[in-house]
């Protein structure tokens, strides 16, 4: 694809996006910024969620992951589906209840100032992490089928695409993510499905449903207990990622408190959850027909599967399908950043700053949540950056592996609050959660070695909830205590 073109669609999609952006953010407040105002459409929401549940790392990486693990990542999100339930179920009434703008500020209410400041820093770290990662698979994979015979270096690459997010979120927030959300969506979508009907009608590709049984990749369920692949332990997983990634996450949950009613928000996790399951599943059909097509074309397979879509899409297919490709791949870019830069800003502004909590007026609470948006920004410029450095071959798994690391923490915590009636010495708050996601690390890390040949997968999530909160326990004081 001509340079000059990739160019031409990355530049028009952004002012598109800028466009919503500057209709969404017309006489928007500073707490529209962090809440949209509570007047989202929930079907609009579930809808946008999708973009960013899936983001760039499903778009690429689990279609290129289906040679090697088969249909086995639908364990994982069975699990999902059913954590979102849950989410709907317990985590949501709560907050709506409270009233709450950041989901921290339950931990306040319930286990005092350095609870809930230690939570919303584990989570700045988690969706930090999380959200750049992903932005990096995109963003290299535009660099490295384009950009890079050019002679641009990847760094200016990521800096104008950051300036680009930072235009477009710096006045509209949460208000101007649902919308952007929803648009992203639609493309991401539109280049999956029509890249599956094009391969299965394409000449040579003749009975390939028998062909694909036959083949083995349509394998779902895995039954080695000692495998991290084993089946129980990857819904369970599912169902702890979702809880922690979604109803501990401010980013995702902002856009579900932005919507009027606790009612309407369950309505759209709860549908959202269903589309979820096939969608993934359209996903990893689509990854299996990739393998079916490049066999069949004699394309050998790339080093790093998660170039087996852009490889085939920008040098084996028709133009017209490595532009939507090429759409698609910049629509999962874009959720993956705009939600993220919105909820690290609104959780470092009002978790951290304790913006509102000061007596400022708007105009000041207006320059320190600016800058802090633009400070944001260059933190997620050097991760990506240092992703770039990195260079993991395969980036699913990257992406839950350090999620149970970061995110446990905050399980552990929340779940202190929500299933004792206990109280914790706040100084040792941020000591537990550090040394529980330490030793679970170690534990995953020699988890062969200690426990005879048994690998410690997704389920180090749930692990690092348990020891933070056996760490909170010992440190905790009874009512009685109190008393």
């Amino acid at each position: 694809m001509s340079p000059i073109l990739l160019l031409s669609i990355v530049f028009g999609y952004f002012l598109l996006l800028l466009g919503i952006a500057w209709y969404t953010g017309r006489g928007a407040g500073e707490h529209a910024f962090y809440s949209g105002d509570r007047k989202s459409l929930w079907w609009v929401v579930a809808f946008g969620m999708i973009g960013t549940s899936l983001s760039g790392v499903t778009f690429i990486s689990v279609p290129g992951a289906v040679q090697k693990g088969h249909w086995q990542y639908l364990q994982l999100v069975i699990g999902f589906a059913i954590g979102y339930w849950i989410v709907a179920g317990v985590l949501l009434p709560l907050y709506y209840r409270m009233g709450l703008t950041s989901i921290y500020g339950y931990l306040r209410e319930r286990l005092g100032m350095i609870s809930y400041r230690t939570g919303a820093s584990w989570f700045i770290l988690s969706r930090l992490i999380g959200a750049t990662l992903r932005i990096y698979v995109v963003l290299n994979v535009i660099h490295v089928f384009t950009l890079e015979g050019m002679g641009i270096p990847f760094w200016l690459t990521a800096a104008v695409v950051m300036l680009m997010i930072v235009l477009y979120t710096f006045q509209g927030g949460v208000k101007t993510i649902v919308w952007t959300d929803t648009l992203q969506t639609l493309f991401m979508l539109a280049a999956m499905i029509g890249t599956i009907f094009w391969i299965a009608a394409s000449p040579g590709m003749e009975g390939w449903g028998e062909r694909l049984s036959t083949s083995g990749m349509l394998g779902v369920w895995n039954l080695d207990w000692k495998s991290d692949g084993y089946f129980l332990k990857q819904v369970l997983s599912g169902i702890f990622i979702t809880i922690t990634m979604t109803g501990l996450d401010q980013e995702m949950m902002q856009k579900n408190l932005s919507v009027r009613t606790a009612e309407d928000s369950q309505k759209n996790m709860r549908v959202f959850s269903v589309v979820l399951i096939g969608v993934n599943m359209l996903f990893l059909l689509l990854g299996a027909l990739l393998w079916l097509k490049a066999g069949q074309m004699g394309v050998a397979a790339p080093e790093k599967s998660d170039m087996l879509f852009p490889t085939l899409a920008l040098q084996h297919f028709p133009e017209w399908l490595g532009l939507l490709f090429i759409i698609g791949l910049i629509s999962a870019l874009f959720p993956s950043a705009d939600g993220a830069l919105t909820a690290l800003t609104a959780s470092t502004c009002i978790d951290l700053i304790g913006i509102r909590d000061r007596g400022w007026d708007e105009a000041r609470q207006k320059l320190v949540r600016r800058t802090v948006h633009l400070l944001m920004a260059g933190v997620f410029l050097l991760c990506i950056l240092w992703f770039h450095h990195r260079q993991d071959p395969t980036m699913i798994n990257t992406v839950f592996s350090l999620a149970a690391i970061t995110y446990g923490p905050l399980l552990g915590l929340f779940a202190f609050g929500l299933f004792t009636r206990w109280s914790v010495q706040g100084a040792a708050v941020p000591l537990v959660c550090i040394c529980a996601a330490l030793g679970t690390y170690q534990l995953r890390e020699h988890s062969a070695a200690l426990f005879g040949g048994y690998h410690m997968g997704f389920e180090t999530l749930i692990l690092n909830g348990l020891l933070t909160f056996g760490g909170l326990w010992l440190v905790s004081r009874s009512p009685q205590d109190e008393v």
